[in-house]
């Protein structure tokens, strides 16, 4: 059965740092392009970030350059979303999903403080 777990979020004050991981069982996600959105409340799914299958390529919404790093962990067949520099407008929910599938993470929640 193929199952994506995300996990690490949490509450955090703003200008604080989260790491977010996306782990995958059933499946080899080194096969896929691996991607990260979010969905903040009232609002529709956004792209934020992804990585190639090699881990070499990675794009970033305009809005987290600079201050979220998307990597890969193939030992651990894991997707990591690590997050500097936080704001209160990135408060989401943040889902996984690899590549264009319909497989997706169960989604973790980041809540900034201001």
């Amino acid at each position: 059965q193929v199952q994506l777990v995300d996990s690490g979020g949490g509450l955090v004050q703003a200008g604080g740092s989260l790491r977010l991981s996306c782990t995958a069982s059933g499946m080899d996600i080194s096969n896929y392009g691996m991607a990260w959105f979010r969905q903040a409340p009232g609002e529709g799914r956004e792209f934020v970030a992804s990585i190639s299958r090699s881990g070499r390529g990675t794009y970033y919404v305009d809005s987290v350059k600079g201050r979220f790093t998307i990597s890969r962990d193939f030992a651990k067949n894991t997707v990591i979303l690590q997050m500097d520099s936080l704001k209160p407008e990135d408060t989401a929910v943040y889902y996984c999903r690899a590549g264009l599938t319909n497989y997706w993470g169960q989604g973790t929640q980041v809540t900034v403080s201001s």
